[in-house]
């Protein structure tokens, strides 16, 4: 009787469990957009990270890739609390293989001609300026003309493009999801050299 007591009440909680794991994938397959910017404005994702999302984000996109690959995201907002940016040199920085990694560059900003609008199939752009100031386009590739099709070793298309143009300065860091064509390292005046960083995620399909 205490054995068949065991068995029934083990039976019991795999099945919670099961229906518990089931509502969450559903849960995720299904966010609504209230949902995702309430999940979004809580800002328990940044991990205590004490920078800004800017407002162009995509938030139902990001909410679904976070769930999709959590634990890439957290390893991306651990590195950017556990280091300070401002004196990590550049070059390229190892954070999960293949699946997250970042790099650290200083370059001048290019006039508007000489830059290019941009996708990525297989990776999310997280883009912070660390020290000095860029302009950043963006647009959905919906809405963009392919110029040069996608490249694999270069995990890029290239388009022409109407966006709106942002500032991107220290403390807001952008988010560029592959229905996301972004025109980064615009001179806001003066082609002045900016510290940066990008950390490639790998995005969920």
């Amino acid at each position: 009787m205490k054995k068949q007591l065991l068995i029934t009440t083990a039976l019991f909680l795999f099945s919670s469990v099961a229906i518990h794991l089931s509502a969450q994938i559903t849960s995720s397959q299904t966010l609504t957009k209230r949902e995702a910017r309430k999940w979004f404005e809580k800002e328990d994702w940044l991990g205590g990270v004490r920078l800004k999302p800017h407002k162009s984000i995509n938030v139902l996109e990001f909410a679904s890739q976070y769930q999709l690959n959590k634990k890439y995201w957290d390893e991306a907002f651990a590195f950017m609390k556990n280091n300070d940016l401002q004196k990590l040199p550049k070059g390229k920085y190892p954070i999960d293989g293949d699946h997250v990694f970042a790099t650290i560059t200083e370059d001048a900003t290019k006039d508007f001609d000489k830059t290019n609008w941009e996708s990525h199939r297989n990776y999310i752009d997280l883009q912070y300026v660390i020290e000095g100031e860029e302009k950043i386009g963006v647009s959905p590739v919906s809405k963009a003309t392919v110029i040069k099709s996608y490249d694999e070793k270069r995990d890029a298309a290239n388009y022409t493009a109407k966006g709106k143009i942002y500032s991107a300065v220290p403390g807001t860091f952008f988010l560029f999801f592959p229905s996301d064509a972004h025109r980064p390292n615009i001179t806001p005046g003066g082609n002045k050299v900016v510290k940066k960083l990008v950390i490639k995620i790998e995005a969920a399909k």
